[in-house]
């Protein structure tokens, strides 16, 4: 199966709360690295980018990089033009494109290759795309529940189907805010079907996807289906500088787990 799994992780330089964002240090090696490392022990993977620095930067560790020079309006729209220049076209069959964002230091290969064998399976009922979703419960999660910025996935444990994605606190809670509830956090990774990526790419934006400013919902209101795996990693995306002190917690807690197996 590796050989028909394509791991591309979008990065640019540009960001309006992060600038450099993918050359930021984390516990001495650079964000993308970690991404990169993590994800390149699973499938083959390249990032893809339009910044010679980070270019630059991912070479000189021995990582391999597609340019896509283009002017384009997400990191969608980059690995869709990556896989239909120089993958599409190859003698080597391409069955899933992961798209790994590039601010997913704590993401591991393992994970991933949990994501790929799920979508490949005939469990899978053969989803368009699948994701990844993080159960939340407690009344100590209610305050993400109600965050614009951490996106909820409305998901069928039955069926591992999503219904929905928003920023909205859903699916809606009856309980009080201090009696218990559960809901899953969204993991912003994708596993595409090649022709899953096409159809999504070149679909226009769709009404529910301008509403909440979210294009997976893009996929949903064209028909596409959406699966999704559970994990219970401890994930923290770096959105803004203050994030990389609590990747570095969690790295420095496993450390210490490790030192005392």
């Amino acid at each position: 199966m590796a050989m028909d799994v394509l791991i591309l992780i979008p990065a640019r330089f540009s960001s309006s709360r992060f600038p450099g964002k993918p050359l930021a240090t984390i516990a001495g090696k650079s964000m993308i690295e970690r991404v990169y490392s993590n994800a390149s022990s699973a499938f083959e993977t390249a990032v893809v980018t339009d910044h010679d620095e980070i270019a630059k930067h991912v070479l000189a560790f021995g990582g391999k990089v597609v340019r896509i020079d283009d002017e384009v309006e997400s990191g969608s729209d980059r690995i869709y033009l990556a896989y239909k220049r120089f993958y599409s076209k190859s003698k080597q069959k391409v069955s899933l494109i992961i798209n790994v964002q590039g601010d997913e230091p704590l993401l591991t290969g393992s994970e991933l290759k949990r994501l790929a064998e799920f979508h490949l399976s005939s469990s899978s009922v053969s989803f368009d795309i699948t994701t990844i979703v993080k159960a939340r419960s407690g009344h100590d999660s209610y305050e993400d529940f109600q965050n614009p910025n951490i996106v909820k996935a409305v998901l069928s444990p039955e069926s591992s189907r999503c219904h929905y994605f928003s920023r909205s606190p859903l699916p809606y809670q009856a309980q009080a805010e201090n009696e218990e509830f559960s809901w899953y956090q969204h993991i912003g990774v994708y596993s595409y079907r090649p022709q899953a990526l096409q159809q999504f790419l070149q679909a226009k934006p769709s009404r529910n996807q301008q509403k909440e400013k979210l294009e997976q919902l893009k996929a949903l209101d064209i028909g596409l289906t959406f699966g999704a795996i559970t994990t219970t990693l401890d994930l923290q995306s770096v959105d803004r500088p203050s994030d990389i002190a609590k990747v570095e917690a969690i790295l420095a807690c496993k450390s210490k787990e490790q030192e005392r197996l």
